[in-house]
């Protein structure tokens, strides 16, 4: 990993760090005094922030460990786990805090709202925003997905800290208490966002699909190499910040050597990872017809029969052997189509009654990517 990113990740934990304490303690400490259970509850909320960053911090150092025989493509992933870890710590306050707020709006007690507290309030307000918007901008720098989410929660504590000085001046200026149910509205708010890290970070660990943009950049960066007619079935999997490896097919002439074709091989890999830091650990090759003139035809008539079902997104990798009367390609086939099985099993009947003698060899591919 990148030391100068772990650095910037660090830094800026720490920062978040400090100001965090600095306001639970500002927050506990008028909360109390207040007799304010919102403000109270606010403060819990800057903790369970502290301690998001602590993690942060713990997570960037892990996932820095150099590769070894055990985990040869490093560390990355301990990152995602402590993005985990943060989402359930996240989780637990809100719950927590909903519980104490409930029993408030049972117990109700009467706030004691001081000037001084308003005006730490209002302050507490503007540091959160300067340090959401100072954390969120680190993280979007450096491609982190923990300090990206820390940010946006900053700056969504902000607004949960302006409700606070909305219900004292309810209280102060109507006399209408509010306290205890905006405290349980805060805790939802912080349970909503605990369940939304945790979702985000599971589909994250499961394998996402690589995003349409970087997707058709790679593809165009392998078709440019000479000799590359097609490049599918690109999959990508992520281990961490900076460390991706993939595998993709190419389609090439079917009068290539292995020589030819391990030199473009070569080529492409040092391309992808060039332009676009990924590691093409595999790279198939789909042979292409380049002595049947009647080949042309034959696909025409199959891609004519495909367009027919609308739930095939591609065909590819084609190849006609008359001397071994095999005809070969792949399909991908939508994810939303209600039976994907039944649908290959009908399109493998149609074509093998339109050219009868042929053995029809057809890959089901999934739609992996754009």
């Amino acid at each position: 990993m990148d030391k100068n990113r772990s650095k910037t990740i660090i830094r800026a934990s720490i920062i978040g760090i400090l100001v965090n304490v600095m306001l639970a303690g500002f927050k506990a400490f008028i909360g109390m005094l207040s007799n304010s259970v919102a403000i109270v509850m606010d403060a819990v909320n800057n903790l369970s922030d502290a301690l998001s960053s602590v993690i942060t911090i713990i997570g960037t150092r892990l996932a820095g460990k150099d590769p070894d025989k055990k985990h040869p493509l490093g560390y990355g992933r301990i990152e995602n786990l402590s993005a985990m870890i943060i989402s359930v710590i996240v989780l637990y306050a809100g719950i927590s805090s909903l519980r104490e707020s409930v029993d408030k709006i049972l117990h109700p007690d009467i706030p004691d709202y001081s000037a001084t507290a308003l005006i730490i309030i209002t302050v507490a307000v503007i540091a959160k925003i300067l340090l959401g918007l100072y954390v969120k901008k680190t993280g979007q720098a450096v491609k982190s997905d923990s300090l990206v989410a820390s940010g946006s929660d900053a700056l969504h504590d902000s607004v949960i800290s302006a409700s606070t000085l909305a219900a004292a001046a309810l209280y102060l200026l109507f006399n209408i208490r509010i306290e205890a149910w905006l405290a349980a509205l805060i805790s939802v708010v912080i349970i909503k966002s605990g369940f939304e890290m945790l979702r985000d970070t599971i589909s994250t660990v499961l394998g996402e699909r690589v995003d349409a943009e970087t997707s058709r950049a790679v593809k165009k960066t392998i078709c440019e190499v000479e000799g590359v007619s097609g490049a599918y079935d690109l999959v990508i999997n992520n281990y961490g910040p900076n460390r991706q490896v993939g595998s993709v097919h190419i389609e090439v002439p079917d009068t290539m050597t292995v020589r030819e074709l391990d030199e473009i091989e070569r080529q492409i890999s040092e391309k992808v990872f060039t332009q676009h830091h990924i590691i093409l650990t595999g790279i198939s090759v789909y042979s292409m017809n380049t002595n049947d003139k009647e080949t042309a035809s034959v696909e025409k008539t199959i891609r004519d029969i495909l367009e027919r079902y609308p739930d095939v997104l591609q065909m590819h990798g084609f190849y006609l052997d008359r001397t071994e009367k095999t005809i070969r390609f792949d399909i991908i086939i939508s994810f939303d189509a209600k039976n994907r099985r039944q649908l290959y099993r009908d399109i493998q009947k149609e074509i093998s009654a339109v050219f009868p003698g042929y053995d029809i060899q057809i890959q089901l591919d999934a739609d992996i990517s754009d």
